[in-house]
């Protein structure tokens, strides 16, 4: 029985050492230029692990996505700490500081950004299962807080173009940083500089939903 137990917490670590060690790799290389074999002898594992754990190379970068995705929400979840009786103005300023410390968090060990820029950049076949599990609700939520200003002005279309307009604004950061950094070389994202844009964003984006809600109205 002793035995058993040992055995399946080196058999946990194990797998829990190849979704870090696989996570980095994916993040730097991208899935095409990432091997197995950089991944191993960076778990320091034996390949073997690899077939046992997760099959292939496809099916652990699949779980690579799902466990970045899922450490990253559980340290900063969409709602940050509001509630169901928030108003939708502290709900969609909460959305927005998370959505912004999620991709652009830089701490050790904060691969989720660069591992989606790199899936959005050149997306694999896990896309649709990350979409479907992970994605999804996440824009499932932010609709939920939008319809809370437009009322029965939200249409589906106009939800989706101004959730779109949202979460463009944030991924604006992520995704151009190079051009960035050249037109604003004093920029920076520590936690201070992403709570400053994030409540900009904010500011920004409920002016306009108010303003589409007001004109639907008329």
């Amino acid at each position: 029985m002793v035995e058993n137990v040992i055995d399946a917490g080196t058999t946990e670590r194990t797998r829990q050492k190849l979704l870090v060690a696989a996570t980095e790799v994916f993040a730097k290389q991208g899935f095409k230029s990432s091997t197995i074999r950089q991944i191993v002898t960076k778990a320091r594992v034996n390949v073997a692990a690899v077939n046992y754990h997760f099959r292939d190379k496809a099916t652990l970068y699949s779980e690579v996505l799902k466990f970045a995705l899922g450490s990253i929400l559980k340290k900063y979840p969409p709602d940050m700490g509001v509630t169901p009786g928030s108003t939708p103005e502290q709900k969609l300023e909460a959305f927005i500081l998370s959505f912004f410390l999620r991709v652009l968090d830089q701490s050790s060990g904060a691969w989720h950004g660069p591992l989606m820029a790199r899936e959005m950049a050149d997306p694999t076949s896990a896309l649709d299962d990350l979409v479907d599990h992970v994605l999804r609700p996440l824009g499932d939520y932010l609709n939920s807080i939008l319809r809370e200003f437009l009322g029965s002005t939200a249409t589906a279309p106009l939800l989706n173009a101004c959730a779109a307009s949202v979460v463009g604004q944030i991924l604006f950061y992520r995704h151009c940083q190079p051009v960035i950094a050249k037109l604003n070389p004093t920029l920076t994202y520590r936690r201070e500089d992403l709570e400053r844009l994030a409540r900009h964003v904010y500011e920004f984006s409920l002016a306009g939903i108010r303003a589409l809600a007001a004109g639907a109205r008329r």
